[in-house]
Formats: C-alpha cells, structure tokens, sequence
C-alpha cells in the first residue's frame, strides 16, 4: 500500500459484484448502533471472496462476502472466516477486530461479515521491493514468527475444539482438492494428473492437530506502518484444524517460484542474500525455534501439496473468470499458470 487507507488497493464497485449500498447502510446502522453517510470501494485483491472497503460515518470498516454465482461445495466460507477470526480476537496472533456476520442473503444479496480496517503496509510481491534489506530480513522473520504463534495455540483452549476433524487431515486435504480440481477443470494436465495419482500414497506417517491458516503468505499479511511486525493476519477462508507443517510447506513455496510477474511469485532467480531475504533453511529453522520442534523432515511433500493446491484453487478462479462471476478482473490470466504450479510440484515429487 502505498498510504494507510491502500488507496492503490482501492478501485470503484465491480459491475458484477454491486450491491444495495442503502441496504447495507441500514443494516449496518442497526446492527452497529452508528448512522452515516456510507460509501463503498472494492479492493483490487481477493480472488475468492470480493472485499470492500467501507466508510460509515467516522467509522472504516472492511465487508467480505460470498460471489455471486453458483458455488463449488464448501467454498467461499464466509461464516467459517468469521468464526476463526472472533476465537483469535485475544490471541497471539492479530487479527482484525470483527462486528458482525449477516448470514441473511436478502440484505445485499450474499452473506457477508464486516471488521474493522486495520492500517498498514500490504505487500503485494514478496520481494518487497519498497523496503530495505534489513526491513524484508525482518518481516520475512516477523511472519514466520507469527505462522508458529498460530500453532502454538491449542484450538480447545479458544473455542475452536470442533472447527475440523481431528487427525487425517493431509489425506483429506488431497481428496478434497483433488475434487475441488476435477469440478472446475478447463483441459487436461498430465503433471495434475500425476499428483493427484502421488500425493494420496506419500501423505506423511506422522499427524498432529492445530489451527492451519490454509493461504498463510506475505499477501495476507498486513505489516505495521513504521515497525517490521505483522498487524493482522487476514484471509481465513481457508482455516480449520489440521497439520501444521501444511501452513509451512504453503509459506516456503516462495523458494520454489520464479521470481517476476507471475502471481504469487517468489525468489527463484533473485538474489535474495542481497536482498536480505532468509534462506528456506534458515526460515524453516526459526520456525521450528518458534514452536519448539525440530526442523522438519518430508519438507519437500508438505511443499508439493501447497503448490498443488494453489493450483487447484487457481483453477477454481480461472473457471469463475470464464463463467464470468470471478472477484477480480485478473482471474482470466490465471489459467496458464495452473500449469506451472503443477510442473514445479511434480518436480519435487521424485
């Protein structure tokens, strides 16, 4: 972001994601207590979920909701999002303060959930280019730190005991998208094929339960405006109960993707000790110091599954950008980029 309110972040309503504004507004004033003027702007991000940044009053808030359209099973889940986000509201880990769900469609068309706008600095390309050396060693540490904070609480403890399932969750993980890809697949790619074929016989032996983010990265990450620290972590449309090195292996993709314009793009091919960006070893090292573990072993398949599941959510926007209800403009250009994902993943599979 460029300011504390992101205005670069900020562009008018979509025509496919409009809503009742005054609707909103009335609703908002009662369950809220506040009156106002009320204006809305749609965030250029969320490829999932349409976000928006809404003034009420004096008051900055921020709405996520469902698309429009017709739905995958169990996606965009706007009530599991605000769940996990009000059991954080006390933790260790930050996250924006939420106001309220609206699980009622009729108000503006979809259910929604509003919180409040937290300021600071977001990082679209992981590169940082904005920053110092020492400041991108810094918040690549802070995120790190903040991804173990997450999976040091146990979920029992904030009321997230029954928000998965316990145990199995790699293997669960895979049939899922594994289904989700099927669903909304455009053509054939062999490399999806042959993880769809791997990832379920070399699911790791060893399991343990904790709060998994599910899209844990730089992106999702507001950072506070003067200090290298993680103000809120956003996002959670993905989050349940699960294996937490899945969170990691997601996080440490950035050192398998090339560097550049492609979405969600990392550090293969940039210099990244000039830079002052960790090594994957040393970022895998504070983790495990964070949380007390050891550094991990069978790494590279909790990475591959991160880089498949990307691509099968890629696919799922790709789909929806063809079907004309994506979140952002930029859903159309997502489709080559399954393929790459896919090869990268396989690439690590042996």
């Amino acid at each position: 972001m460029t300011d504390s309110l992101g205005v670069t972040e900020l562009s008018a309503v979509r025509e496919a994601h409009r809503f009742d504004e005054d609707a909103l507004r009335r609703y908002l004033a009662a369950a809220l207590g506040q009156d106002g003027d009320l204006t809305v702007q749609q965030f250029k991000g969320g490829q999932s979920n349409p976000t928006f940044l809404v003034r009420l009053g004096d008051q900055r808030l921020v709405l996520r909701k469902k698309p429009p359209g017709k739905l995958l099973p169990s996606a965009h889940a706007i009530e599991r999002e605000h769940r996990v986000l009000s059991a954080l509201q006390d933790s260790a880990v930050p996250v924006p303060r939420v106001r309220v769900l609206c699980e009622d469609a009729s108000i503006i068309g979809t259910p929604f959930y509003v919180m409040d706008h937290v300021e600071g600095r977001l990082f679209r390309s992981p590169l940082m280019p904005e920053v110092t050396a020492p400041e991108r060693r810094a918040i690549c540490l802070a995120a790190v730190r903040t991804l173990a904070a997450l999976h040091l609480i146990d979920p029992s403890e904030v009321g997230l005991h029954d928000f998965g399932k316990q145990g199995g969750y790699m293997a669960r993980q895979v049939r899922r998208w594994a289904d989700q890809y099927q669903a909304s697949k455009t053509g054939e790619i062999a490399d999806m094929d042959h993880l769809i074929r791997w990832l379920p016989d070399h699911v790791p032996s060893h399991d343990e339960t904790r709060i998994v983010h599910g899209d844990f990265r730089l992106e999702n990450l507001i950072i506070d405006p003067e200090a290298s620290e993680v103000r809120a972590v956003l996002d959670w449309e993905l989050a349940t109960l699960g294996h937490p090195l899945a969170d990691l292996g997601y996080h440490l993709m950035l050192y398998h993707l090339p560097a550049g314009g492609f979405t969600g793009s990392g550090y293969v091919g940039a210099d990244i000790e000039a830079l002052g960006i960790p090594s994957q070893s040393e970022l895998t090292l504070a983790y495990a110091e964070a949380t007390g573990r050891e550094p991990p072993a069978e790494l590279d398949t909790f990475i591959a599954f991160g880089l498949f599941r990307l691509a099968a959510i890629l696919q799922g926007v790709y789909r929806r950008g063809l079907d004309g209800n994506a979140a952002s403009e930029s859903a159309l250009r997502f489709g080559p980029m399954v393929k790459v994902l896919a090869g990268i993943a396989r690439g690590l599979t042996g």
